[in-house]
Protein backbone atom coordinates (compact mmCIF):
# COMPACT_ATOMS: atom_id res chain seq x y z
CA UNK A 1 0.00 0.00 0.00
CA UNK A 2 2.87 2.02 0.81
CA UNK A 3 4.17 2.52 -2.94
CA UNK A 4 0.28 3.46 -4.16
CA UNK A 5 0.16 5.90 -1.34
CA UNK A 6 3.16 7.37 -2.78
CA UNK A 7 2.45 7.58 -6.04
CA UNK A 8 -0.89 9.49 -4.99
CA UNK A 9 0.87 11.85 -3.26
CA UNK A 10 3.65 12.26 -6.27
CA UNK A 11 0.44 12.85 -9.10
CA UNK A 12 -0.87 15.22 -6.29
CA UNK A 13 2.20 16.62 -6.26
CA UNK A 14 2.93 17.04 -9.85
CA UNK A 15 -0.43 18.29 -10.56
CA UNK A 16 -0.04 20.85 -8.11
CA UNK A 17 3.33 21.86 -9.82
CA UNK A 18 1.30 21.65 -13.22
CA UNK A 19 -1.11 23.81 -12.07
CA UNK A 20 0.98 26.39 -10.84
CA UNK A 21 3.04 26.67 -14.09
CA UNK A 22 0.02 26.91 -16.02
CA UNK A 23 -1.51 29.67 -13.57
CA UNK A 24 1.86 31.40 -14.40
CA UNK A 25 1.73 31.70 -17.51
CA UNK A 26 -2.04 32.17 -18.05
CA UNK A 27 -2.03 34.89 -15.15
CA UNK A 28 0.64 36.80 -16.80
CA UNK A 29 -0.91 36.49 -20.28
CA UNK A 30 -3.69 37.75 -18.75
CA UNK A 31 -5.02 38.60 -14.85
CA UNK A 32 -8.13 37.84 -15.58
CA UNK A 33 -7.61 34.53 -16.65
CA UNK A 34 -10.30 31.92 -15.50
CA UNK A 35 -9.95 28.80 -13.31
CA UNK A 36 -11.77 26.52 -15.50
CA UNK A 37 -9.21 27.63 -18.48
CA UNK A 38 -6.52 27.52 -15.91
CA UNK A 39 -7.85 23.55 -15.02
CA UNK A 40 -7.80 22.63 -18.89
CA UNK A 41 -4.69 24.39 -19.39
CA UNK A 42 -3.24 22.08 -16.84
CA UNK A 43 -5.05 18.98 -18.34
CA UNK A 44 -6.92 18.44 -15.35
CA UNK A 45 -11.02 19.10 -14.23
CA UNK A 46 -11.75 22.14 -12.17
CA UNK A 47 -12.48 19.82 -8.71
CA UNK A 48 -8.86 18.84 -9.15
CA UNK A 49 -8.03 22.68 -9.14
CA UNK A 50 -10.15 23.83 -6.45
CA UNK A 51 -9.00 20.91 -4.05
CA UNK A 52 -5.46 22.35 -4.33
CA UNK A 53 -6.57 25.78 -4.83
CA UNK A 54 -10.13 26.74 -3.19
CA UNK A 55 -9.95 30.13 -4.36
CA UNK A 56 -8.40 32.33 -7.07
CA UNK A 57 -6.77 34.22 -4.16
CA UNK A 58 -4.97 30.92 -2.90
CA UNK A 59 -4.09 30.03 -6.46
CA UNK A 60 -2.67 33.39 -7.00
CA UNK A 61 -0.52 32.79 -3.52
CA UNK A 62 0.21 29.72 -4.57
CA UNK A 63 1.88 31.12 -7.84
CA UNK A 64 3.66 34.03 -5.85
CA UNK A 65 5.28 31.18 -3.56
CA UNK A 66 6.67 29.22 -5.86
CA UNK A 67 8.22 32.62 -7.80
CA UNK A 68 10.14 33.88 -4.34
CA UNK A 69 11.12 29.69 -3.98
CA UNK A 70 12.39 29.67 -7.11
CA UNK A 71 14.20 32.78 -6.57
CA UNK A 72 15.74 31.81 -3.34
CA UNK A 73 16.88 28.30 -5.07
CA UNK A 74 18.72 30.04 -7.85
CA UNK A 75 21.39 31.10 -5.70
CA UNK A 76 23.80 27.91 -4.90
CA UNK A 77 23.90 27.52 -8.21
CA UNK A 78 24.43 31.06 -9.63
CA UNK A 79 27.57 31.19 -6.95
CA UNK A 80 28.76 27.88 -8.69
CA UNK A 81 28.46 29.30 -11.78
CA UNK A 82 29.94 32.59 -11.44
CA UNK A 83 31.53 34.86 -9.69
CA UNK A 84 29.82 36.81 -6.91
CA UNK A 85 29.34 40.28 -8.43
CA UNK A 86 27.94 38.34 -12.01
CA UNK A 87 25.89 36.18 -9.28
CA UNK A 88 24.59 39.05 -7.80
CA UNK A 89 23.58 41.02 -11.24
CA UNK A 90 22.18 38.24 -12.23
CA UNK A 91 19.85 37.36 -9.33
CA UNK A 92 18.96 41.41 -9.45
CA UNK A 93 17.58 41.31 -13.03
CA UNK A 94 15.84 37.58 -12.13
CA UNK A 95 13.91 39.39 -9.59
CA UNK A 96 13.08 42.07 -11.91
CA UNK A 97 11.47 39.50 -14.52
CA UNK A 98 9.67 38.48 -11.86
CA UNK A 99 7.98 41.77 -11.50
CA UNK A 100 6.34 40.85 -15.24
CA UNK A 101 4.58 38.35 -13.61
CA UNK A 102 3.57 40.86 -10.55
CA UNK A 103 2.36 43.71 -13.37
CA UNK A 104 -1.59 43.26 -12.89
CA UNK A 105 -1.44 39.87 -11.30
CA UNK A 106 -0.71 40.36 -7.53
CA UNK A 107 -2.41 43.82 -7.69
CA UNK A 108 -5.74 41.91 -8.54
CA UNK A 109 -4.46 39.79 -5.35
CA UNK A 110 -4.91 42.81 -3.28
CA UNK A 111 -5.87 41.80 0.05
CA UNK A 112 -5.25 38.09 -0.56
CA UNK A 113 -2.01 38.08 0.63
CA UNK A 114 -1.18 38.40 4.40
CA UNK A 115 0.68 40.60 6.44
CA UNK A 116 1.94 36.86 7.39
CA UNK A 117 2.19 35.61 3.61
CA UNK A 118 4.83 38.85 2.83
CA UNK A 119 7.10 38.57 5.69
CA UNK A 120 7.32 34.20 4.97
CA UNK A 121 8.37 35.33 1.39
CA UNK A 122 10.67 38.02 2.41
CA UNK A 123 12.44 36.16 5.01
CA UNK A 124 14.08 33.88 2.44
CA UNK A 125 14.61 36.41 -0.15
CA UNK A 126 16.62 38.38 2.53
CA UNK A 127 18.74 34.94 3.23
CA UNK A 128 19.29 34.73 -0.75
CA UNK A 129 20.31 37.85 -1.02
CA UNK A 130 22.57 38.10 2.08
CA UNK A 131 24.41 34.72 0.98
CA UNK A 132 25.37 36.52 -2.39
CA UNK A 133 26.25 39.77 -0.67
CA UNK A 134 28.61 37.93 1.65
CA UNK A 135 30.11 36.40 -1.28
CA UNK A 136 30.65 39.65 -2.89
CA UNK A 137 31.92 41.26 0.36
CA UNK A 138 34.54 38.29 0.44
CA UNK A 139 35.78 38.27 -2.63
CA UNK A 140 36.23 42.09 -2.17
CA UNK A 141 33.72 43.56 -5.07
CA UNK A 142 31.26 45.30 -2.65
CA UNK A 143 30.98 47.60 0.32
CA UNK A 144 30.54 45.49 3.85
CA UNK A 145 27.67 48.15 5.02
CA UNK A 146 24.89 46.87 1.99
CA UNK A 147 22.72 45.15 3.68
CA UNK A 148 19.83 42.32 2.00
CA UNK A 149 16.68 45.09 3.11
CA UNK A 150 18.97 48.01 0.99
CA UNK A 151 19.09 45.71 -2.26
CA UNK A 152 15.49 44.33 -1.64
CA UNK A 153 13.95 47.97 -1.00
CA UNK A 154 15.31 49.23 -4.48
CA UNK A 155 14.62 46.29 -6.51
CA UNK A 156 11.63 46.74 -4.98
CA UNK A 157 11.14 49.61 -6.52
CA UNK A 158 11.62 48.22 -9.48
CA UNK A 159 8.89 46.41 -9.65
CA UNK A 160 6.49 49.38 -9.72
CA UNK A 161 8.02 50.14 -13.47
CA UNK A 162 6.16 49.32 -16.22
CA UNK A 163 7.42 45.49 -17.88
CA UNK A 164 7.18 47.80 -21.56
CA UNK A 165 10.50 48.36 -23.70
CA UNK A 166 11.02 51.66 -22.23
CA UNK A 167 10.31 50.11 -18.61
CA UNK A 168 13.05 47.44 -19.40
CA UNK A 169 16.03 49.86 -20.57
CA UNK A 170 15.02 52.02 -17.34
CA UNK A 171 14.93 48.89 -15.01
CA UNK A 172 18.70 47.96 -16.69
CA UNK A 173 19.98 51.66 -15.89
CA UNK A 174 18.40 51.58 -12.25
CA UNK A 175 19.74 48.55 -11.66
CA UNK A 176 23.49 49.63 -13.30
CA UNK A 177 22.76 52.69 -11.08
CA UNK A 178 22.39 50.57 -8.01
CA UNK A 179 25.66 48.02 -8.69
CA UNK A 180 27.54 51.46 -8.97
CA UNK A 181 26.98 52.82 -5.65
CA UNK A 182 27.31 49.10 -3.67
CA UNK A 183 30.57 48.31 -5.78
CA UNK A 184 33.90 48.81 -4.26
CA UNK A 185 35.52 50.17 -7.55
CA UNK A 186 32.72 52.51 -9.81
CA UNK A 187 34.28 52.00 -12.67
CA UNK A 188 32.11 50.09 -15.58
CA UNK A 189 30.30 47.29 -15.06
CA UNK A 190 30.66 44.51 -16.96
CA UNK A 191 28.17 42.33 -16.43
Amino acid sequence: MGDEDDKLRADAQANRDRILDVAREAFKADPRASLNSIAKGAGIGPGTLYRHFPSREALLAGVYKKEIDALVSLVPTMLADRPPLDALRHWAERFIGFGELKHGVFDTLGGGLTAQDKQAAYKPLAGAVRQLLMACVEAGTIKPEVEPDDILTLLGLLLRIPASPAGKAQSKRIIDLIFQGIMINNGPIDC
